[in-house]
Order: structure tokens, then sequence, then C-alpha cells
């Protein structure tokens, strides 16, 4: 009995040790099968990251900006009309609003009335002078005569002097009647000028009743409203030209020698979610001086490096927008 219940646990023993055995065989080769699985899923992951890491290899970034222009009253009054909303497509010198300008009209009719007041004043010296000239001619006439009858010996010598003086008398008075008529117009000529200056002053302020746009682009943002008092300096409406973009990117001294003016590179808009568009840009400007890395860049090491700014020139179709981020390719 015994002997047979050693037999019995010896081979409950071998039993288990040969299950035990089996069962760390199979779970041996499971476990190899499974390391090998995400070893393969690992390196697959190296490779294609290298791969996307080297696609997605950049010589320079940035940001797209564009030309911003803060259009101002150079006027005091109330506005009567403004036409334009933040979004509206604008082209250059294209009019939008009016400031008040009733004071300005009338003031410049005012001036128009003075203008032709002082022209009325300004004497007419070849009529006024007209008298003296007929008086000097009969004069002349006469002495003439005079000696005709002297050489006859039908007259005195002393006819003949009266004569010759009243001459030189009569041109005397024209001489000084001249003189002062000249002044006088001379005088009334530089008011008259001096109110034309006075009514182009006008009329610039006339013009710059008129808001206008001072280039194509797309209104981005709207200070004020019809209805509302402004001023000189105080801010309408700021405008950007949309259509041509600048890509305001930083390269390192290194690559500064594969940069110059002109240049055609390529340009990747960053779309968002992995996505990015090309365009060709121009580069348009370089800067003469280097600064630190832009501080969007946190890392100490980058801070400490010295880059060139660089402006790219790229035509818009649309999709790039003010400060969204892009890429470069020398």
């Amino acid at each position: 009995m015994k002997r047979a219940r050693q037999l019995n646990f010896d081979t409950l023993g071998n039993v288990y040790c040969e299950f035990h055995m089996t069962n760390k065989k199979s779970n041996h080769k499971h476990m190899k099968t499974i390391n090998f699985f995400y070893y393969s899923i690992f390196i697959a992951s190296l490779f294609l990251t290298s791969c996307s890491k080297k696609s997605l290899e950049f010589d320079a970034t940035g940001t797209f900006e564009s030309t911003e222009i803060i259009v101002s009253s150079e006027l005091s009054g109330k506005i009567i009309s403004l036409n334009i909303e933040e979004g509206t497509e604008l082209t250059q010198n294209q009019s939008i609003g009016v400031i008040d300008s009733v004071q300005l009209f009338l003031k410049k009719e005012q001036l128009l009335a003075s203008q032709q007041a002082v022209n009325n004043r300004k004497p007419d010296i070849r009529k006024q002078l007209a008298t003296i000239e007929q008086q000097i001619a009969t004069a002349k006439t006469e002495k003439k005569r005079i000696q005709n009858l002297l050489a006859s010996d039908a007259v005195n010598k002393k006819q003949l002097d009266d004569v010759n003086a009243q001459i030189e008398l009569l041109e005397k008075q024209q001489a000084a009647t001249k003189s002062t008529l000249e002044s006088s117009y001379n005088s009334l000529t530089d008011e008259d000028k001096s109110v034309q200056m006075q009514i182009a002053q006008l009329e610039d302020q006339l013009k710059k009743c008129y808001i206008k746009s001072p280039i194509a682009g797309t209104v981005l943002t709207k200070y004020t409203e019809m209805g509302e008092l402004t001023a000189p300096g105080k801010a309408i409406f700021k405008i950007a030209d949309t259509k041509n973009f600048i890509l305001r990117a930083y390269v390192t001294s290194n690559q500064l020698t594969t940069v110059k003016l002109g240049q055609q590179v390529k340009v990747y808009a960053d779309l968002g979610a992995k996505d990015s568009k090309e365009y060709t840009g121009i580069v348009s400007w370089i800067s003469p001086k280097a600064e630190f890395t832009p501080k969007t860049i946190q890392t100490r090491d980058e801070r400490s490096n010295l880059v060139y700014a660089v402006k790219i020139a790229v035509k818009n179709d649309g999709f790039l927008k003010i400060g969204m981020y892009g890429n470069v390719k020398f």
C-alpha cells in the first residue's frame, strides 16, 4: 500500500514536471513570437520616422507677414459715410467714406469772393495812363507846329520853350502815375496770390475729406463707425495687402552663403494636421545684421545662436493667412 502510494506520488510528480516543462517551452516560444512582433514594429517605426524626418527637413522656418497700413483721419469732423466692413476687398485709391466738409466749402467760397474783390481793385495801368499819353502827344504836335512857325519867324522862341516845359511836366506826371499804379497793382497781385494759396489749402483739405484706401487689399480692422466724430491722427481702419505675402525666416551664418537676393526658393505653408502646400518664393531682403534666435525658441543652445532675418516674397492664392507658419528650402 505504501509502495503504491509512492508510485502515485512519483507519477504525479513526473506528470507535473512534464507539464511544467511543456508549458514553459510553449510560453517561451510564445514570448519569442511576441517579442519578434514588437521588435519588427519598432524597427518599422524607426525607419518611417527617419524617412519622415528626412523628407521634412527644411533650411529655415518662419511666419507669413503682409504689408499692413492703419488709415487715419487727416481732418476733424463728423464721418457722414463709411462703406466698409472687416473683410472688404478694396482697390488702390478707392473712396470708401466722407468727412463733413460743409464749413470748408463755405470758407472756400468766401475766399473766392475775396479773390474776385482783389482782382476788381487792380488798376488798369494802360487805360489810366492813356489820358496823359494823349496830352503828351498833343503837346509834341504843338511843338512841331511851333518849330515850323519859328523857322519862318512867325512866332517867338518863348512859345517853343513853353511847349517843351509842358511836355517835360506831362512826362514826369506819366512816370509818377505809372509808378503808383504799378505799385498798387503789384500789391494787389501779391494779395491775390495769398488768397490763391489759401484756396489751394482748402481744396487740399476738401480732398482729404474723402477717405480712400492707400493700397489694394483687405480691411482687417474697422476702428470707427459712420456718425462718429474724428480728428487728425485718429485711426479709421487697418488694411493689408493680402495678395503679396512675406515669409520672414531666419538662417544661420553657415546658410547665409547659400542665399542671395532674387533667389527663387520653395516655400511650404503649414496648413495644420501634418498638411502643407508648396509655393514659389523670391528672396527680397537679407538682414545686414545678425541677431539672436527669436524668443519662441526656448532652448539655451539655440537662443545663443546668431541668425540673419530673410524676407521671401510669396504670391498668395487665398490659402495663406497672416501669422501662419511656413518652411523654406533653398
